[in-house]
């Protein structure tokens, strides 16, 4: 009879000492936290055999960050405002509720391409449902990352759209870092940005913000420059837990009207020197107003009429993949990231100029100052300055970049 009723105390305590771990603060019970799929998502990953993947595989997934950057097309399947609002970088958006409007992203796009759907976690159904209607037109490679946004934005940076970065601005509430290289930063930038070189973190680092929980957004040269990425995954290393990338970047700003730090004296003097540069060639091709540059417009100009002077050559100098991914016919790729200015001087064609290019004209910059900072003669090298963004057919849109006046 004693141990009988000594099980039955046991038994109450252990529903009490339960009962207590259950309880908030304030004295309801704690939902529990989701880990799994709720069973209505569970019952439509079943009906499309879906195959689910984690946040270090999607991590992997974006590669670089860029659009352009990743393995695999990663699709946001919640409504377009919230897309703005917060993604995972590279990211395009399909909302379940206007696929027909949106599907079109994908017109180019291979059957046997690596898809990505999520939304907004384990609760969430429209990743399923996306998944399910690409899998209907024909795409054999769909996969669910139905922890979704939920834990991404908990883990890592995250990609904004316009409207988050002017409200930024207006409100002042969020510290804006510009990625690019200084006199890039110097010839205009979003107002009240703070210049983050990406080559020149470690030496900026005392720049980053004492709170860790300071809102930073970071920006550069357009979807395809990686350099605002490269800023954002250092400060999520460094703890910093509110950390966003504005893709778009400074030409997104310029294109939407909004005003830059370039005043108005900047461009009248600007106009200025133009005239005397109008009438300056060098071996045929026409010099831009800034150092080392060849003038945009002309040059863009040779390229879309198929008249750019023979004695010149187009070197890309992107990694292989992003080379791959797309690029100006004609050009060659010779990678000029890593290397000393000694071995990049090497790759370079002795018989003909370079015109150097990537993807917003950053680093081609950098390749060219890191000749002549390295001593090599760039005689014979310029750099293209302008925004190039290229599909798998090669087929560009290319806008020249305005110059910085210096």
């Amino acid at each position: 009879m004693r141990s009988k009723s000594l099980g039955i105390l046991v038994l109450a305590l252990g529903l009490l000492l339960n009962g207590c771990a259950a309880m908030n603060e304030s004295g309801t019970s704690a939902p529990k936290k989701l880990t799994a799929p709720a069973p209505n998502v569970q019952k439509l990953i079943d009906k499309f055999q879906l195959e689910m993947v984690d946040y270090a595989y999607v991590k992997k997934a974006i590669g670089n960050g860029t659009h352009g950057g990743a393995t695999a097309k990663i699709i946001d399947a919640r409504p377009h405002k919230k897309y703005v609002s917060a993604t995972i970088p590279s990211s395009i958006n399909i909302p379940d509720t206007k696929f027909d409007d949106f599907i079109g992203q994908l017109d180019d796009v291979a059957k046997d391409t690596e898809m990505i759907v999520f939304c907004g976690g384990w609760k969430c159904g429209k990743s399923p449902k996306v998944a399910g209607q690409l899998q209907k037109m024909g795409y054999t490679d769909v996969k669910l990352y139905q922890a979704g946004m939920p834990e991404w934005a908990a883990r890592d940076y995250v990609e904004v759209g316009l409207p988050v970065v002017k409200t930024a601005v207006e409100k002042d509430s969020a510290l804006l870092m510009d990625a690019r290289p200084r006199k890039k930063f110097l010839g205009a930038t979003i107002p009240g940005a703070l210049s983050m070189y990406d080559k020149d973190l470690d030496r900026l680092s005392s720049r980053f913000p004492v709170d860790k929980n300071e809102p930073i957004i970071a920006f550069c040269g357009g979807y395809k420059c990686d350099k605002s990425h490269i800023v954002a995954n250092t400060l999520v290393a460094a703890g910093y837990t509110d950390v966003r990338v504005f893709a778009a970047g400074l030409p997104g700003w310029k294109k939407a009207g909004l005003a830059t730090t370039a005043g108005g004296g900047a461009k009248a003097q600007s106009a200025k020197s133009t005239t005397a540069a109008e009438t300056k060639f060098v071996d045929g091709i026409k010099v831009g107003e800034d150092e080392g540059t060849v003038d945009g417009e002309w040059y863009n100009a040779k390229l879309q009429s198929g008249a750019v002077p023979d004695n010149t050559v187009l070197v890309d100098i992107r990694g292989p993949a992003d080379f791959a991914s797309g690029h100006i016919p004609g050009s060659i790729n010779v990678k000029a990231g890593e290397v000393s200015a000694t071995e990049l001087a090497a790759k370079l064609p002795d018989d003909k100029i370079s015109i150097l290019v990537c993807g917003s004209g950053a680093r081609a910059m950098e390749a060219y100052f890191k000749l002549k900072d390295g001593g090599k003669d760039v005689s014979k090298v310029m750099y293209f300055d302008a925004n190039v963004s290229c599909d798998a057919s090669n087929t560009c849109e290319i806008e020249a970049n305005e110059p910085l006046g210096f």
